[in-house]
């Protein structure tokens, strides 16, 4: 199968602009699985709550979720998209997996990363695995790379690919994702944007390096730290499904689940 991230600079607050990009890129582009940043549709330096109220969106009724369907549905294909989520009169940092026949499922993220306290509701996601056909897919955002948990469980249950939409400015998370991958023998694509956001007396640079790891901890495509660029690898998914490091190692089967007892 086909997969990839989508690396880009949005313009915070310009809906329209930054979907209609995605777009434009994904035109000629054909792939099965494609992952795009964290809050792609609206940038990500918001002020307040009040902003990110009018910015968010309802799964599946917004502008941005009936606009990557009709992508999905035309490319017969598979997205994992960050949005800024309203629900019940909560707001959450979003992604939603649509697919050729709509929403499959939207993941809200765990671990909200410093002023996002501020601006975001806490999730009420579990860690969920979704199955796309060619693979079984889970998702983490941005700052969720931290924790190792996260990516384990979805392992667990039986993952495939990890995909990770994200907005970084830290410098670790691209590495952290490679050991992600091989501790789990999981695929990675890590979808970040680029550019500059600076708000309120707040200024932010974003790290780009968007990157596709199998579960050998090879990186198989990357971008640049300033690319708007669109990256797709060939991949066997079943690579993931072999946990067997030895002939005497199995990822799983070698824990000892009764010495991590807190």
């Amino acid at each position: 199968m086909k997969i990839g991230f989508l690396q880009f600079n949005p313009i915070f607050g310009d809906v329209e602009y930054n979907v209609g990009k995605v777009v434009s890129m994904l035109k000629n582009v054909e792939f099965d699985l494609m992952v795009l940043p964290e809050l792609f549709n609206t940038g990500y330096l918001f002020l307040d709550r009040n902003e990110v109220e009018r910015l968010a969106e309802e799964i599946p009724y917004g502008y941005t979720c009936k606009k990557l369907m009709d992508l999905a549905h035309e490319k017969n294909a598979f997205i994992v998209a960050g949005i800024a989520e309203k629900c019940c009169g909560k707001l959450f940092n979003s992604a939603v997996i649509v697919g050729p026949k709509g929403v499959l499922g939207v993941y809200r993220k765990a671990h909200l990363f410093s002023r996002e306290k501020l601006l975001f509701d806490k999730s009420d996601s579990n860690f969920e695995v979704y199955d796309i056909g060619s693979a079984k897919i889970g998702v983490l955002i941005c700052f969720d790379w931290c924790f190792p948990e996260a990516s384990r469980t979805l392992a667990l249950k039986g993952a495939d690919i990890i995909c990770h939409p994200s907005n970084l400015i830290l410098p670790y998370a691209q590495i952290a994702m490679r050991v992600r991958a091989i501790e789990n023998r999981v695929y990675t694509i890590t979808a970040n944007r680029i550019g500059v956001e600076e708000r309120g007396g707040e200024k932010l640079r974003f790290t780009g390096l968007s990157q596709i790891v199998n579960p050998k901890m090879e990186v198989l495509c990357s971008a640049g730290v300033d690319d708007e660029v669109v990256g797709i690898v060939d991949v066997d998914p079943f690579m993931a499904r072999d946990k067997w490091i030895t002939p005497y190692n199995h990822v799983f089967n070698d824990r000892r689940v009764e010495l991590y007892k807190l």
